[in-house]
C-alpha cells in the first residue's frame, strides 16, 4: 500500500459482484472505502443507478452506492475475484495487469489450481488466495441476500508481503467479515477443498440436500471423504476425515451445495475446478481414488 495508507482508506475492486462479491463490496463501501465493481454492461448500469442492496441477519439491511465499470482503468490496493471458475477466463479481461499496478489479487474461488493460473498473468507475489465461508445469493443485479449467520475469510499468499496481508485482513474485519491471515496457502486451500469436494459432488450427483446424502449415502460419503483427505495429505494439506464428517453432520439437513444449485438452475458446473482438480492431484501423487473417479465421471456424463 502507498506510503500514506495510514491516512487513507484502501480502494478495493471486486470482479464479479454476485452473492459473495456483492456482499463484500457493499460492506466495504458502507465502511467508507472506495469500491469499484467490475461486471458486464447490465450489472454495471444497475449498480451505478441503484447501488447494492443487502439483506442480512448478521450485517443488517442496507443499500450503499458503489462505483462500477466493465474493466479496471486505474490502480487499486486490492482486487477481489469472486466469479465462478466457469467464467474466470473471460472475466480476467476486465482486470488488465497493467491497470492493476501493485494491487493484490485476492481470488475467492473454489478449488486449488487457480492461484498458479493467476500467477502467470499477475505479479506472483501479489496473488493472495482466500477461502470464504458464507452463504450469500444474488437475487438480482445489485440485490444480495446473505443467509448464513457467518462470513469468515482465511487470507493467504505464499510470497506476498505479510504487512500487505495483515492490512487487508484488518480492513475486511473492520467492515464485517472476520478475516485471519494464514501462513500456509496449500493447507488453507486444501482444508476448503477437503470439505467442499465430497459435499458438492454427492449433493449434486444424487440431487439431494446434505441431510439425505449423509444418511442414505453414508458409506459413499465416508469413502469420498477418506479419499479426499488422502489426496490433501499428499499435497501438503490437512487430513482429518472424522472432522469433515462431524462438520457435515452439524449442518442443517436442508443444506445444498452451490454446485447443486447450479445444476438445478441449468448453469455450468464447477466440476473441473473441484472434481477434476481432485483427480489430477490424486494422479500426480499416485493416490487411488476409485469413488471420486466414478462420481466425477457420472457427473460429467449427466452434465453432457
Amino acid at each position: 500500500m502507498a506510503h500514506d495508507s495510514a491516512h487513507r482508506k484502501p480502494t478495493v475492486a471486486v470482479l464479479g459482484p454476485g452473492g459473495t462479491g456483492g456482499l463484500l463490496a457493499a460492506l466495504l463501501a458502507r465502511a467508507g472505502h472506495r469500491v469499484i465493481c467490475l461486471a458486464g454492461d447490465d450489472t454495471t448500469e444497475a449498480l451505478r443507478t441503484a447501488g447494492i442492496q443487502v439483506r442480512s441477519g448478521t450485517f443488517g439491511d442496507f443499500t450503499t452506492p458503489v462505483e462500477a465499470d466493465t474493466e479496471l482503468r486505474e490502480p487499486v490496493d486490492a482486487c477481489v475475484i469472486a466469479v465462478k471458475h466457469t467464467s474466470l477466463h473471460s472475466a480476467l479481461d476486465r482486470l488488465p495487469p497493467t491497470a492493476l499496478g501493485d494491487g493484490l489479487v485476492v481470488p475467492l474461488l473454489n478449488g486449488v489450481e487457480h492461484p498458479a493460473t493467476l500467477r502467470t498473468r499477475y505479479r506472483p507475489d501479489r496473488v493472495a488466495p482466500a477461502v470464504i465461508r458464507v452463504e450469500s445469493t444474488r437475487v438480482a443485479p445489485g440485490v444480495i441476500e446473505h443467509g448464513s449467520p457467518f462470513a469468515e475469510l482465511d487470507l493467504t499468499g505464499d510470497g506476498v508481503p505479510r504487512e500487505r496481508l495483515d492490512a487487508l485482513a484488518s480492513v475486511l474485519t473492520a467492515a464485517g467479515p472476520t478475516t485471519r491471515v494464514l501462513d500456509d496457502e496449500t493447507a488453507a486451500l486444501w482444508a476448503k477443498m477437503s470439505f467442499l469436494a465430497p459435499f458438492a459432488l454427492l449433493t449434486t450427483l444424487h440431487a439431494l440436500p446434505l441431510g439425505e446424502v449423509r444418511t442414505r449415502h453414508r458409506e459413499e460419503l465416508t469413502a469420498l471423504v477418506e479419499e479426499t483427505a488422502a489426496v490433501s495429505a499428499a499435497c501438503g494439506g490437512p487430513a482429518d476425515p472424522a472432522q469433515a464428517l462431524a462438520r457435515y453432520d452439524a449442518f442443517p439437513p436442508g443444506t445444498k451445495s452451490s454446485m447443486q444449485r447450479d445444476a438445478e438452475a441449468g448453469r455450468p458446473l464447477e466440476l473441473d475446478a473441484i472434481g477434476g482438480a481432485l483427480l489430477r492431484a490424486a494422479d500426480r501423487h499416485g493416490v487411488k481414488v476409485p469413488v471420486a473417479t466414478r462420481v466425477v465421471e457420472e457427473l460429467a456424463d449427466t452434465a453432457r
